[in-house]
């Protein structure tokens, strides 16, 4: 995958039609995923495999490889985490907001709002690590795989912690089996303590991650569904204007708040404006909500991502 740079020669960025341009090549992939889903043998049985081999082995290495390979200077980067830890609370607190909305809040339904909030905070890794690379290259990579690393726990505290009661295993049990905070907690430290891939093993390592990023983007046009959203379509519209217009706004405040880098900026706006997680239907699902609804609000949430970054990326930066 070709790197592109965050910024021109003469300092200036991409229009909002260059980063769609940019953009194309992983939401490709993602139509192709639904397309082969929907219209071949490979249908949802096959994908749920793949959706396993990325989640549990393939996405890990990647975050741990990208984590890794650069030094990471604790200084320079603690403005970025900073504003991605406060972007993420502000997101949380927003999604879970709307209830308490004036006029708004007594029309939705409070099940299906605690089943959807996730939607609005939570990101799809697979699409961030993709646009990363291709926005910043390897700078970009490593970036938002700190971002990923400090707050894949704070969105899972705040998805699942309203479900609880629901759950079938144990609340901290779940976050510390989460394979994503295994991989870049111990990427973390490794890289903290010197280690780095022996030359040997790097390009094996590196067409892992070059792997779980197609797989990861087809597995998530696989799993679009669009026949589940007749019902909750304020709840709906609400989690997704959270999402896609509020949390680009608040990350653009944050990135002059904390006094971030161009490219930083960059990185934390492309983060703002990510698709929801794959995973929130899954995690809905298996909470006993309704899994069907908050899988709808992804495919609707991958689709909003086609005008949301290149807003983000384009017009707010």
């Amino acid at each position: 995958m070709t790197a592109a740079p965050a910024c021109t020669a003469a300092g200036s960025y991409p229009s909002p039609v260059n980063f769609a341009q940019l953009l194309f090549p992983d939401f490709s992939l993602i139509l192709c995923g639904y397309l082969i889903c929907r219209y071949t043998g490979l249908n949802r049985p096959v994908w749920q495999s793949v959706e396993s081999l990325v989640y549990f082995f393939l996405f890990p290495v990647l975050l741990f490889h990208s984590i890794v390979k650069s030094p990471i200077d604790l200084n320079a980067a603690s403005s970025l985490i900073g504003a991605g830890l406060s972007l993420g609370v502000c997101a949380i607190a927003l999604s879970y907001s709307l209830p308490y909305w004036p006029i708004l809040g007594k029309r939705l339904d409070k099940r299906d709002h605690a089943a959807s909030a996730q939607v609005g905070f939570r990101f799809n890794s697979f699409i961030a690590l993709a646009l990363a690379e291709r926005l910043a290259g390897p700078e970009g990579l490593l970036l938002i795989s700190m971002l990923i690393g400090v707050c894949v726990p704070l969105f899972n505290i705040g998805a699942v912690w309203p479900m609880a009661r629901h759950a079938n295993t144990g609340f901290l049990r779940e976050l510390v089996r989460n394979p994503l905070i295994i991989a870049t907690g111990s990427g973390l430290v490794a890289n903290l303590l010197g280690f780095r891939i022996p030359q040997w093993l790097d390009p094996s390592v590196s067409r892992i991650g070059a792997a779980s990023l197609a797989l990861g983007l087809m597995a998530a046009g696989a799993g679009m569904q669009l026949g589940t959203l007749r019902q909750g379509k304020l709840l709906g519209l609400s989690v997704l204007t959270v999402k896609h217009l509020l949390l680009p706004l608040v990350a653009l405040g944050m990135a002059r708040l904390f006094q971030l880098s161009p490219v930083q900026t960059t990185v934390l706006l492309a983060f703002s404006a990510l698709p929801t997680a794959s995973t929130c239907y899954v995690l809905a699902a298996r909470m006993g909500y309704n899994g069907p609804y908050v899988a709808g609000l992804v495919t609707l949430s991958t689709l909003s991502g086609m005008w949301s970054l290149p807003f983000a990326l384009g017009v707010l930066r």
